[in-house]
């Protein structure tokens, strides 16, 4: 299947939060998009691994994504290296996507700058020709995208770009819910962690209205870019 637009995540549940609404809407105006989950979040201090694959999949529909996978990677020890880095190729090969989204570039949680400059790293070693890999038998060719983007999720690192993403917080809202078990619940009596506050659920929509503050609209989501962000004309990004 070619994709669109491949969003990678450290975590189930990095990739609603840095760039869900993005993504529906993308979804919305027919682009395919796909995620892919490096591990399983099973060190997260609520629920369970299993519990998340199903909160996962429960997300995607409603985002609208095409394919969902996880990599199964050890959460908050996997490494940047080959044996990482070639089973992200093989998913970029796989989906030959134009634009890769990925965590943002530093953050918080350790997994989440870790894991942007692995699928970065990734992304470049992918497009050349002498690295072999193969899925399902069968070998794949090199494949570059030709954007790599990196959301931003718990500090508020300035953007290089923002999206518009007006009329599809709501969409967003609900599929970083779909997660159930990790976030605000009052009647739950499971330890506490700087997510599960309901100031921390009421920041996805107050931080995107804040960003969409500035560029005039409802609201917006922010991204950092690897290389200059080039218009084509003063009215029109490349």
């Amino acid at each position: 299947m070619k994709l669109d637009i491949l969003a990678f995540g450290a975590h189930p549940d990095d990739v609603e939060l840095g760039c869900g609404a993005t993504i529906a809407k993308e979804v919305s105006l027919g682009k395919k998009v796909g995620i892919v989950d490096l591990t399983q979040g099973e060190l997260g201090t609520r629920g369970s691994a299993a519990l998340r694959m199903i909160e996962a999949d429960k997300a995607a529909n409603i985002m609208g994504v095409s394919v969902r996978e996880n990599l199964k990677f050890s959460d908050g020890f996997f490494t940047n290296d080959k044996k990482h880095q070639l089973e992200i190729i093989k998913m970029i090969r796989k989906y030959k996507p134009d634009v890769v989204l990925c965590n943002a570039i530093d953050d918080r949680h350790i997994d989440h700058g870790k894991g942007s400059k692995l699928v970065s790293d990734a992304c470049f070693l992918s497009g050349l020709m002498k690295i072999e890999t193969m899925v399902d038998g069968k070998n794949q060719e090199k494949w570059r995208p030709n954007q790599v983007y990196h959301y931003i999720q718990w500090k508020n690192i300035e953007p290089n770009f923002v999206v518009d993403v007006s009329g599809f917080i709501d969409k967003k809202e609900a599929a970083v819910l779909a997660y159930g078990s990790q976030f605000f619940d009052p009647n739950s009596d499971e330890p506490e962690t700087p997510i599960t506050s309901k100031n921390f659920i009421d920041s996805i929509n107050y931080r995107a209205r804040d960003l969409g503050r500035l560029i005039g609209v409802d609201y917006a989501e922010g991204f950092t870019s690897e290389r200059y962000v080039a218009v084509k004309n003063l009215d029109k990004l490349i």
